[in-house]
């Protein structure tokens, strides 16, 4: 081909490229994903949320005591989050290379593994928690009150396992409408009950505490029975989901090759997160008591950073499977872009009116006010993470789990060593710029994995 031919065509070889380049996945594709994932993660938020705003009402000691229970139960059910990231990533792959039949093998798979996760996590939460909890309270006012709100609460952990299974299924699947449903199930039933049975309200018993535990407990129930019974109903026969697969050890080995990985990160991740707000209570009951409120502040905040994550997740590992891995990158910074426009508002929101949002957890005007400074660092780091996310969720959803573990351990390491040094010398503002530190490593280092890693080659059964 001469030169004049190839200038006179260049304009059609350029949009030929772009077309190439271009992602397949559109912003309006990405928020039909993450916009019921975040009505989704809303699910254990607003158990959190109105635990929160209303124990906050009937003092400190119950407000910290739920707060710490709270977590220490939720450290156990992260083993179950990580499992289901497995399944989510593997049920993406079928989808993206059209094998629908396989879902239902996958999935079936899933629950027999749940199943036994499930009363090995019942039995730990039985047996040991009463072991464990003095040597991680050193109050005597919160730790009895915390007891009594674990000895409910831990009958959650067999609908958390299952619940969290068919949300990866959801997810893998990007049809995440069951997800919203089944969270409003929860919002409503939780606040009802959390009204009812703390305050003796609606003609139910004053339980305090143990109406909190109680009414988070009835509301888990409630999206796993709604789970099975819209499944059952809608899901296409295709998927091949409730016929009576044979097990097959080779797909379970590779399952648990991607999930265990993300099990350990899991557990890592949010027991370093107990950790850390069990270096906090060593503070005094000031501090764990502003850190019971912020957190739950926080956690609306990252709502939507979380989300617009399991959206990469799902759409890494569907776009791997679909043969497009040059189109990872692009599609990474697409849903960047939209991760913060989602979160923005929020922190923007907040960062006029902090006391007023204080006042809604507490009628503490000492305990309010001290939450400010603290809701402007986690402002911060909301931003921060709204983009880290993105990249540290694709790189488990490139396949490579056990890289997203080692690099998670690693964080985690110096964000408890940053936050037991801040802890013995500053206030507690300044232990909360831990989430900076955690934030921006993850995300730094994500990306790099993303640019240079050899993953495009990583195959799964």
């Amino acid at each position: 081909m001469t030169p004049e031919k190839i200038i006179r065509n260049f304009p059609r070889y350029f949009n030929m490229t772009k077309s190439i380049c271009k992602p397949s996945v559109t912003n309006g594709e990405i928020w039909r994903i993450a916009v019921p994932i975040m009505l989704g993660n809303l699910a254990q938020t607003i158990i959190t949320f109105t635990d929160t705003a209303f124990l906050g009402h009937v003092g400190t000691i119950a407000l910290s005591a739920s707060m710490m229970a709270g977590l220490y139960y939720f450290v156990y059910t992260t083993l179950a989050m990580g499992f289901a990231v497995g399944i989510q990533i593997f049920v993406a792959r079928r989808y993206g290379e059209s094998r629908f039949d396989q879902i239902g093998v996958v999935f079936s798979h899933g629950v027999w593994f749940v199943i036994g996760l499930g009363i090995l996590l019942f039995c730990l939460l039985f047996f040991c928690s009463g072991l464990l909890m003095p040597h991680i309270i050193e109050s005597e006012q919160i730790l009895p009150a915390a007891m009594e709100y674990l000895s409910v609460r831990q009958f959650g952990i067999f609908f958390v396992t299952f619940n969290f299974l068919f949300r990866s299924f959801y997810i893998g699947i990007s049809q995440t409408r069951a997800i919203t449903y089944s969270t409003l199930m929860m919002a409503i039933v939780n606040i009802l009950l959390d009204y009812g049975l703390i305050f003796g309200n609606l003609g139910l018993p004053c339980m305090g505490v143990r109406g909190a535990a109680m009414a988070s407990l009835l509301a888990e129930a409630s999206a796993f029975s709604f789970f099975w019974i819209y499944t059952f109903i809608t899901v296409p026969k295709n998927y091949a989901l409730f016929h009576r697969h044979p097990l097959q050890p080779e797909l379970l080995g590779s399952i648990l090759k991607v999930a265990f990985p993300s099990m350990l990160q899991r557990l890592f991740s949010f027991g370093s997160w107990f950790v850390f707000f069990v270096l906090i209570e060593k503070m005094g009951e000031t501090a764990i008591g502003v850190s019971s409120l912020v957190r739950s502040v926080y956690m609306v905040l990252i709502i939507p950073g979380f989300a617009f994550a399991a959206t990469a997740n799902t759409l890494t590992s569907r776009t791997i499977g679909e043969g497009k891995s040059d189109q990872v990158e692009i599609l990474l910074w697409k849903i960047s872009k939209n991760s913060l426009l989602s979160a923005l508002p929020l922190v923007l929101a907040i960062a006029v009116i902090p006391l007023q949002i204080s006042k809604i957890f507490t009628s503490d005007l000492f305990l309010a006010q001290a939450s400010v400074p603290v809701i402007y660092v986690v402002g911060i780091a909301t931003i921060i993470s709204a983009v880290a996310m993105i990249f540290f969720e694709a790189v488990s959803g490139t396949g490579n789990t056990l890289a997203a573990m080692t690099l998670e351990f690693g964080v985690l390491c110096i964000y408890i060593a940053f936050t037991y040094i801040t802890s013995k010398l500053l206030t507690i503002q300044w232990v909360w710029t831990a989430e900076w530190l955690y934030n921006l490593l993850m995300g730094t280092i994500a990306y790099v994995y993303i640019r240079k890693a050899d993953w495009r080659r990583k195959k799964l059964l």
